[in-house]
């Protein structure tokens, strides 16, 4: 897999036309705070009702239209345990629609430098710990989101073969389990750490004595805040060009039950907390090597406590406007 001999990494033209899709999302909407941060002025977006991606036509007339010089692939269907086992189908075939659309309609534009994000859920359920990026495909997926990381597998494979095929330097990047501003805090569909601010808080100004989680609270996760992962994306697209998709994370894991207890804190929880194993727990452990990430020069900046209490105050200043 060679890259394109003509480029080398290097900084954006900061009024070059960027695409962000998925941009009302939190991980979008972030990109496009930090890119506007760093004096992007022709950042391009377009709500679902404005473009569906899954509307392969509709894609590539915006393409056509706009002719996007760097393409960010932040839109996804994304969910929890219990959204991704409910829903297989919803998630696999949305996100490869969203997926093959993008990409085939920036190829034809022959956008430049294009970013396609995907997760950490694309690593074999029992991979090495750290995960490095090696160990894709190497064996079985975690079975409550197969689907889903099949559909960012394939992503990431399509970014490989545009390399081949037509030499333009895109890059793919897995996040680790992302929180902040903008997350979904939905009960039935959020992932562990906003289910568990929504959880805590609702049971502190509620008066309730006792919140159960669901599982054992043994497992361990990584955490990155979404402003780190925004700041992460400039950087690689300024500073990568590999085949090799780029783990992103901070690095350092926590039990489920240690980041509850952080989340107690930092709503002022004081009643008991109990753990419904009966629920699954998923992956037992899931840590991210970021050694290709630190060797590129960038590392995570927001400690996890003052991102959880930074996310706690957003969620009730928005509670009325959050996904909920």
């Amino acid at each position: 897999m060679v890259a394109n001999a003509l480029f080398a990494p290097r900084p954006l033209e900061r009024d070059a036309p960027v695409f962000v899709a998925g941009h009302r999302g939190m991980v979008g909407s972030a990109i496009c705070r930090h890119l506007a941060a760093n004096g992007f002025g022709n950042i391009l977006t377009r709500t679902h009702d404005e473009l569906d991606l899954t509307d392969r036509a509709a894609t590539f007339a915006f393409f056509r239209e706009t002719r996007p010089a760097v393409v960010v692939v932040a839109a996804a269907r994304v969910g929890g345990i219990l959204a991704n086992s409910t829903y297989p189908v919803d998630f696999i075939s949305e996100n490869l629609q969203i997926q093959v659309n993008v990409l085939d309609a920036a190829v034809e534009q022959r956008s430049e430098r294009l970013l396609f994000l995907g997760s950490s859920c694309i690593y074999p359920k029992f991979a090495d710990q750290p995960i490095t990026e090696d160990s894709l495909l190497t064996g079985a997926l975690e079975p409550t989101n197969d689907a889903y990381a099949i559909a960012k597998i394939a992503g990431i494979i399509q970014v490989q073969s545009v390399r081949r095929q037509y030499q333009l330097p895109w890059i793919s990047a897995m996040p680790t389990n992302l929180y902040g501003p903008h997350d979904n805090f939905s009960e039935n569909t959020s992932h562990v750490l906003p289910a568990l601010i929504r959880r805590y808080d609702d049971a502190t100004s509620s008066g309730q004595r006792v919140v159960t989680n669901w599982g054992s609270g043994a497992p361990r996760r990584e955490f990155l805040h979404v402003d780190d992962m925004a700041s992460a994306c400039l950087h690689l697209l300024e500073n990568y060009d590999g085949p090799s998709q780029v783990n992103v994370g901070t690095g350092v894991d926590h039990t489920i039950h240690e980041v509850a207890r952080i989340v107690a804190d930092a709503v002022d929880y004081t009643g008991e907390t109990r753990w419904d194993t009966s629920k699954p727990d998923g992956t037992p452990r899931k840590l991210l090597d970021v050694s290709l990430l630190r060797e590129s020069g960038w590392e995570a900046r927001i400690p996890l406590q003052d991102g959880i209490a930074e996310t706690v105050d957003w969620y009730r200043t928005h509670h009325a406007s959050a996904r909920v």
